[in-house]
């Protein structure tokens, strides 16, 4: 028998607030761009693994309605860091997966993040030919 695994009412959360003013394609991606462990290989095969604290860092970007409450949630936070970075109180979150397997059973993952900061500015475009990415805030 073939497996299956159904996704969906996945849940995104910054400082408790959660975010529902989500646009179209992947709204939220988490990614970990370092390695978590570093190895080394030398003379007769020998090894040395080293953990790598920075692998723990992770990247969430995140995309929102332009100008709907979450848009301007966030921008609010954007604007606190902006005028004032030593004051900023840094971010949290929280990421809920669910996955079905088609047998009624879900499984949840949970991914706690903390010291959360903006790490881009909010690009934004003015398009004559109905370019639905106008209307669109991504956050990084």
């Amino acid at each position: 028998m073939a497996s299956s695994t159904l996704t969906g009412n996945e849940v995104i959360k910054i400082n408790g607030r959660i975010i529902s003013d989500l646009a179209s394609g992947d709204v939220g991606a988490l990614t970990f761009p370092n390695e978590i462990m570093n190895v080394a290989t030398g003379k007769g095969g020998n090894s040395i693994f080293a953990f790598n604290e920075s692998g723990r860092q992770c990247e969430l970007v995140l995309r929102v309605l332009a100008g709907g409450g979450d848009d301007r949630y966030l921008n609010g936070k954007f604007s606190e860091m902006l005028a004032d970075p030593p004051a900023f109180v840094l971010l949290t979150g929280e990421i809920v997966k669910r996955t079905g397997d088609g047998q009624g059973g879900v499984r949840d993952y949970t991914y706690i993040l903390s010291g959360g900061a903006f790490s881009k500015n909010v690009e934004a475009s003015v398009n004559t030919e109905g370019n639905i990415e106008q209307g669109i805030s991504v956050y990084t």
